[in-house]
C-alpha cells in the first residue's frame, strides 16, 4: 500500500558580521542564503512562547525556512538547495540574484532529505499552483523512490512538472566547467529517504552545506577536517543548548547543539572559525535574537550567524 505523505498538512532578525547585499548587484559565481530556519519556520504553529508572539502578527520577510541559492556566472544558470515551504518567495529572490533571469524556476533544485522543510515546496510546481514544465530536481536514490511512489509528489513526476535527476553519494555533479556539486551522506532520521549534505565547489572557493545532521560524533567523517577543506561551512545549528526546548524529549531530536559545536571547534584558529556559518535555527533558538547573550557569545568566539540574503562568492 502506498504511503500517502501527510507532510503537506503541516505546511503553513538575526545577527551576522556581513551586511545584507542587494542581490541584483552580484556578477560572480556565488551563493546566497534564502532562509535560515528549521523546517516549521517562525512563527511556529502552536507556539505560545515569546519567540513567536509578535511574529504571528508580523511574520517578516527574513524569516524563511532553510535554503541556499546558487548563481553560476559562467552559464548564467541558477540553482536552489532545498525546496522549502517558503519556496515561492525564495525562487523569486533567486530570479533576481546575479544576472536577472526571465525564468521563474531555477535550472535545478537539489534536495537533502524528506523532512518537511526540505522538499515540500515542490508542491508549488504542481498543477494546483505553477504547473511547471520539467523542472530539474536532483535527488538521491531513496529520495527519488519516495517522490515517485507517494502522493501528491508522484503526480509531479507523472505529469512531468518535475524531472528527477540522479545523484550519488560522493559523486560530483558538474554544472559547468568551474562549478561542481557533490552530495555526501550524513546520519539523520531517515524514515523516508537518505540524508545528504553538499560540497559546492566554485571557480575560486568551496562551500560545505550541512543543514541537518545528528550529533557530529555519529558521522564517519570529522567535521573539523571537513571545515579545513573549504572556505565556507554552513552547519546545523537547530538548537543552542537544548534547554530552550522544554516541551519535548530532546534525545529524540539529536541535532548538534551550538554550544557542542563551538566546544568541538574551539581548537581551530580564528581563520577557520570564521568559515563557520550557523544555519537551520529552531524558532526557540536564542541565536535568532541579535541582542541575546547566545548571539554575543557566538560572535565573540569568531563564528558567524547566517542571515537571509547574505552572499558568499565562490
Amino acid at each position: 500500500m502506498k504511503l500517502i505523505s501527510y507532510s503537506l498538512f503541516l505546511i503553513f532578525c538575526m545577527a551576522c558580521q556581513q551586511p545584507v547585499v542587494d542581490t541584483k548587484n552580484t556578477t560572480r559565481t556565488a551563493l546566497v542564503i534564502l532562509g535560515t530556519l528549521q523546517d516549521a519556520g517562525l512563527p511556529h504553529m502552536g507556539c505560545k512562547k515569546t519567540c513567536c508572539e509578535n511574529s504571528f502578527q508580523n511574520p517578516g520577510s527574513d524569516k524563511q525556512v532553510i535554503s541556499l541559492g546558487l548563481f553560476d556566472a559562467e552559464t548564467g544558470k541558477k540553482y536552489l538547495f532545498e525546496a522549502s515551504p517558503d519556496m515561492p518567495r525564495q525562487m523569486k529572490t533567486l530570479k533576481q540574484f546575479g544576472a536577472v533571469s526571465t525564468q521563474e524556476v531555477a535550472d535545478g533544485i537539489f534536495l537533502t532529505h524528506a523532512h518537511i522543510g526540505h522538499y515540500t515546496g515542490l508542491m508549488y510546481l504542481g498543477k494546483e499552483a505553477m504547473n511547471a514544465k520539467k523542472a530539474a530536481v536532483y535527488a538521491m536514490p531513496r529520495m527519488q523512490e519516495f517522490l515517485k511512489n507517494n502522493g501528491p509528489w508522484s503526480q509531479l513526476v507523472a505529469q512531468e512538472n518535475i524531472v528527477l535527476e540522479s545523484v550519488e553519494n560522493e559523486v560530483p555533479v558538474a554544472l559547468s566547467k568551474t562549478l561542481t556539486v557533490t552530495p555526501f551522506e550524513v546520519p539523520h532520521r531517515d524514515e523516508f529517504s537518505e540524508t545528504v549534505g553538499y560540497t559546492i565547489k566554485g571557480p575560486h572557493k568551496t562551500a560545505l552545506f550541512v543543514p541537518d545532521i545528528d550529533k557530529w560524533e555519529k558521522w564517519h567523517k570529522s567535521i573539523v577536517a571537513e571545515i579545513k577543506k573549504v572556505d565556507y561551512a554552513f552547519v546545523d545549528a537547530t538548537f543552542y543548548s537544548g534547554t530552550e526546548l522544554n516541551n519535548r524529549d530532546i534525545s529524540q531530536i539529536p541535532h548538534p547543539f551550538i554550544i557542542e559545536s563551538m566546544q568541538l571547534f574551539d581548537g581551530l584558529p580564528e581563520t577557520e572559525k570564521n568559515k563557520i556559518i550557523f544555519i537551520h535555527f529552531n524558532h526557540t533558538n536564542p541565536a535568532l535574537n541579535p541582542n541575546s547573550e547566545a548571539t554575543k557569545e557566538i560572535l565573540r568566539k569568531g563564528y558567524r550567524i547566517g542571515k537571509t540574503k547574505d552572499i558568499f562568492e565562490l
